[in-house]
């Protein structure tokens, strides 16, 4: 499981250092696409399948499903490593999440955020005055803390 959050640059040409423990838990190569709220989801090989398998469950006849699928396809890429365990993220993807110098990097469960570090801060804001009313409607789902 990924978890935690890392402060790390971005530099001039699109390369990111990952935490050791997510390069260790990502793999050899893994998946990079755009997330939601304007950051990247970063996947490992498997829970990309996963994913993958997920989405050819919708409905091709409903254009939400459509859409959301070329959002999420369209924008993934296959990331390997380079000697000195950076990734190189694709101008399209750095340009999506507005990655330009100093990043946030967090672990949430199945997969690695990467976040511009002022959206980060201004999303945790806004979610952490909310974090009692998402929980009371978590409750909804079954889930309990």
């Amino acid at each position: 499981m990924f978890m935690g959050e890392y402060q790390h640059s971005i530099d001039e040409k699109g390369r990111i250092i990952i935490p050791a423990k997510f390069r260790e838990m990502l793999g050899t190569s893994f998946v990079a696409t755009r997330g939601l709220d304007s950051c990247l989801f970063v996947y490992p090989m498997e829970e990309w399948g996963i994913m993958e398998q997920k989405l050819k469950t919708l409905s091709l006849m409903k254009s939400d499903a459509r859409a959301f699928s070329r959002f999420f396809f369209s924008g993934a890429t296959e990331c390997v490593w380079d000697k000195q365990g950076r990734v190189n993220l694709p101008g399209n993807l750095r340009q999506y999440a507005k990655l330009d110098k100093d990043c946030v990097i967090l672990g949430v469960s199945n997969r690695v955020e990467i976040w511009n570090k002022e959206l980060w801060e201004q999303y945790f804001e806004q979610s952490e005055e909310s974090f009692n009313e998402i929980a009371e409607k978590l409750v909804d789902f079954n889930f309990d803390l």
